[in-house]
């Protein structure tokens, strides 16, 4: 019924239950979980989940945030962990000068060696942009990727139509339901339901009425059920939808 795009379940926040939860989302009419990397380590965690979990598929990738080590080397490692049969995109990757932890030009230099690497594997990208959203969407366009998720989505409505010109999903999540969410509200009603997936970042993010407390997949019937309401479909059909659009995109 439901296809979480983004997720990070080795998070520590799940430490104390993470087995119990994760056995648990199916009864919740989760089907499929793309566990997304942050780093190698977070990959490798997504790799050892989706080999537990018949439902869990994994993203390789390194976040903007955790460049710390990244090398060609680190590159390889990527590219190594593509050839495994769970892994379904590259990501999150991208550009987040939020904090500038690392300065732009050397996040966007890694940014598009990572799109280079979906490329030459011919996997998706899930993407990163955080105050970002010009020079992301022109490193993008620039490149030769053209299947994946602009994830936890901030950018404005033409540009969204953009993206999905260019063959890209919009991620929606927890956002959507927020009282200072008019923007994104915006985006849902004006991208076709066909080019949006639903998220919910667990542990961040939590929609309303949960906010505040430690995210996790069951909450995503509250994300369709507000994108619902806003697009005018029952909540089965926006379910349904997006479920069949996760599919499309990831291969699965």
């Amino acid at each position: 019924m439901y296809f979480e795009s983004h997720a990070h379940y080795d998070d520590e926040r799940f430490d104390r239950d993470r087995e119990a939860l994760l056995k648990a989302l199916p009864d919740y009419g989760i089907d499929f979980v793309i566990n997304s990397g942050a780093d190698l380590k977070s990959s490798y965690a997504g790799k050892e989940l989706s080999q537990k979990y018949d439902y869990i598929y994994f993203a390789a990738g390194v976040h903007p945030h955790e460049l710390y080590h990244m090398t060609d080397e680190t590159l390889e490692k990527i590219r190594q962990l593509t050839k495994h049969r769970k892994c379904v995109a590259i990501g999150e990757i991208g550009l987040d000068y939020y904090y500038d932890t690392f300065s732009r030009e050397e996040q966007k230099f890694w940014f598009k060696e990572q799109l280079k690497l979906a490329q030459q594997v011919n996997i998706p990208v899930i993407i990163h942009s955080r105050e970002a959203s010009q020079d992301s969407f022109d490193i993008i366009r620039q490149s030769d990727v053209r299947k994946g998720v602009i994830h936890c989505y901030s950018g404005s409505v033409e540009m969204a139509q953009e993206y999905t010109k260019m063959g890209f999903f919009i991620g929606i999540g927890g956002v959507l339901t927020f009282q200072n969410a008019k923007k994104l509200v915006e985006v849902a009603k004006n991208v076709p339901i066909e080019s949006i997936l639903i998220e919910t970042d667990s542990p961040y993010l939590t929609p309303v009425p949960n906010r505040g407390k430690r995210n996790d997949s069951r909450n995503l019937e509250y994300i369709v059920k507000k994108l619902a309401e806003i697009k005018a479909m029952t909540p089965f059909e926006v379910a349904n939808i997006t479920l069949k659009n996760g599919k499309k995109l990831f291969f699965l």
